[in-house]
């Protein structure tokens, strides 16, 4: 479900579950935050890579077990999803995210929170958490592309390919097959400053909003009926 490499300073995550879109079930959320948290608590590593396996790089919540969930337990689920959003944008080390196909909803939040972020010509981005009510990472998608055009790509669903996503900022690059392995190497080479000092960068340019960001989304979830909201969001997609 979720593949680790370590190879000379970089940890790469891969989300291995393909057959499902790399949609993040309990489980992987805190295989995920895990492994992030290792990395962040290894002194040699200076570069977290998340990569998807095959079409897609992550298309949300995982919604197979919505019949079984019951509100607390999505609550539990969307907390530790902004946990580890939170723990990927304050990391103290380079983060690097590389996209292809769907990345939406909470895997496209994982995306905004990564400082570079790569994507492959075919991506597209969604962040559709507001059609069922729910507040999450809206203040670092707004950091990136900026709060009205945040507001906006939030509030009405509107989906943005590679252009779109490069033009407004969420996208560092997009990276055709033959481009690839280069560019994604090039973002893994060593910083030139050490890791102490690039932490203390990182922390300078990152104004701390762990506690209201997470108030924000329990405020939002909160309300009664959060599995029936989400049970009517699917409904409506499957009706299109």
């Amino acid at each position: 479900m979720l593949r680790v490499g370590h190879d000379a300073g970089v940890t790469t995550l891969t989300l291995a579950r393909p057959e499902r879109g790399n949609a993040l079930a309990a489980d992987l959320v805190e295989s995920l935050l895990n492994q992030v948290q290792s990395a962040v608590h290894e002194p040699m590593t200076h570069t977290l890579v998340l990569r998807g396996e095959g079409r897609h790089f992550c298309t949300g919540l995982d919604l197979s077990d919505l019949d079984t969930c019951t509100d607390a337990s999505l609550l539990l689920r969307l907390v530790r999803i902004e946990t580890l959003l939170a723990t990927l944008w304050h990391a103290p080390l380079r983060t690097v995210v590389l996209a292809q196909g769907r990345t939406w909803g909470a895997g496209a939040d994982l995306f905004a929170a990564c400082e570079q972020r790569l994507a492959q010509p075919d991506a597209t981005f969604r962040f559709p958490g507001a059609q069922f009510g729910i507040v999450l990472g809206t203040r670092r998608l707004a950091e990136r592309v900026g709060v009205d055009v945040a507001r906006t790509l939030v509030t009405e669903g509107r989906e943005w390919d590679g252009a779109a996503a490069i033009q407004g900022g969420l996208c560092s690059a997009v990276l055709d097959e033959d481009a690839l392995a280069t560019g994604l190497a090039a973002a893994c080479q060593p910083p030139q400053a050490d890791r102490a000092t690039a932490a203390a960068v990182r922390a300078a340019t990152r104004p701390d909003h762990r506690d209201a960001d997470l108030a924000a989304l329990v405020r939002s979830a909160a309300e009664p009926g959060l599995v029936q909201r989400v049970q009517a969001y699917r409904a409506r997609l499957k009706a299109r």
